[in-house]
């Protein structure tokens, strides 16, 4: 059986690389996003995947693998804009190195609980389909749109940051059947 750490440390090297360019590129401008925008970003990625595998081509010469790396990435920064805040237009460019070790440190965390989870299910991702990861990752979306419009406030329900956490994990599986194991 494949090592499911090993190979999740593989798709954290892959989006944080790209992460980490695109900080070169843009700085932290994110940071001035809310979390209902972040959520809405992740909800663009996800619908064009389902788009594409519903249609079977894409018009755009980008296939999905690009969109489930802007799904974790997207998640991580809404992880982080929930700790630490929405950041006002003078300080959006703020301390990269804080940035980075927020984002590893997320990312690590997803680890943990996927491992943990990963532990009771008895890796049973492995016999998903990728299709059912994306519409798992709409129904987050439209569970964490739920919360969102209640202010954070759920009767029994986990919060939005638990639901970002599904978002990177369900991604993460889809990015090892993808890149990784091809």
């Amino acid at each position: 059986m494949a090592d499911t750490a090993q190979q999740f440390d593989q798709v954290i090297t892959l989006c944080s690389e790209i992460f980490l360019k695109k900080m070169e590129d843009y700085g932290t401008a994110w940071r001035i996003m809310r979390t209902t925008s972040i959520t809405d970003q992740i909800f663009i990625k996800a619908n064009r995947i389902r788009s594409i595998e519903c249609k079977g081509v894409s018009k755009v010469n980008e296939g999905v693998v690009p969109e489930f790396i802007g799904i974790i990435n997207y998640a991580i920064m809404g992880l982080i804009q929930l700790e630490l805040g929405v950041a006002n237009t003078e300080n959006a460019n703020e301390n990269r190195a804080l940035v980075r070790e927020r984002y590893l440190h997320y990312f690590n965390l997803a680890k943990k609980l996927m491992l943990d989870k990963n532990h009771d299910y008895d890796e049973a991702w492995r016999s998903m389909r990728v299709s059912s990861y994306t519409d798992l990752i709409l129904m987050k979306i439209n569970r964490t749109k739920e919360i969102e419009d209640h202010n954070g406030a759920t009767l029994i329900s986990e919060g939005i940051d638990a639901n970002y956490f599904d978002m990177i994990n369900y991604s993460v599986f889809a990015l090892i059947r993808l890149v990784i194991e091809t």
